[in-house]
């Protein structure tokens, strides 16, 4: 199997620097144009399947790829980015000044740190990397997922063997990543931008946050 992994649009709070999680947050208005141009780019690729986060942040994304490859969107809810538990809806301002410890925490990167009324990242991984050995086996020869930064960044780390421990990589709003699945689960590409550079021409773009 070859996996295009897309990480959704810009989305309103992306833009505000807001922590999401499991907010059903919309898209900016760049987020759609970024959307647009991932269909662009992922077009005559030879892809047969489509799955993607419930969210809606990420099926806007995954809507416009839809359209141009004539597919079906295929949720699993297991695709949903972290629940952010107490930081959703706050910038990081907010959290260290409401919840100092919870920050701490968190940015110590502690796999098994538990967001008050939320989830760990390592309970992330373990979810992301069950919902993308299910793509794997629905028996796809190429397949596009559509989620979210944190997700995404968390079932490729239970992929590739990279420990809970450690945070190496992000991804940008609506990049590509491009991974081969036979035997092993290979990288091809990270975080591919090249079909981004005249959409986000003008526009203070970043990684971002959950």
């Amino acid at each position: 199997m070859i996996l295009f992994c897309v990480r959704h649009g810009q989305s309103a709070f992306n833009a505000e620097g807001r922590i999401q999680g499991q907010m059903d947050t919309p898209l900016s208005e760049l987020g759609h144009r970024q959307s647009e141009a991932a269909a662009e780019a992922l077009a005559d690729l030879g892809v047969t399947a489509l799955f993607a986060s419930p969210l809606e942040r990420a099926m806007s994304t995954a809507r416009p790829i839809a359209r141009k490859l004539g597919l079906e969107i295929v949720t699993d809810p297991r695709l949903m980015e972290i629940n952010a538990g107490v930081f959703q809806g706050k910038v990081w301002s907010e959290i260290e000044q409401a919840y100092p410890e919870a920050a701490r925490a968190w940015k110590g990167h502690d796999p098994d740190f538990v967001i008050p009324e939320g989830e760990s990242r390592r309970n992330l991984m373990l979810r992301g990397r069950a919902a993308m050995e299910s793509i794997r086996d629905s028996g796809h020869d190429r397949a596009i997922v559509v989620a979210h930064g944190g997700l995404l960044t968390a079932a490729l780390k239970g992929l590739l063997d990279i420990p809970a421990e450690r945070n190496p990589f992000s991804l940008h709003n609506c990049s590509i990543s491009q991974f081969a699945w036979q035997a092993q689960f290979r990288l091809l590409s990270l975080n591919e931008t090249a079909h981004l550079r005249d959409v986000n021409a003008g526009y203070n773009v970043t990684s971002g946050d959950l």
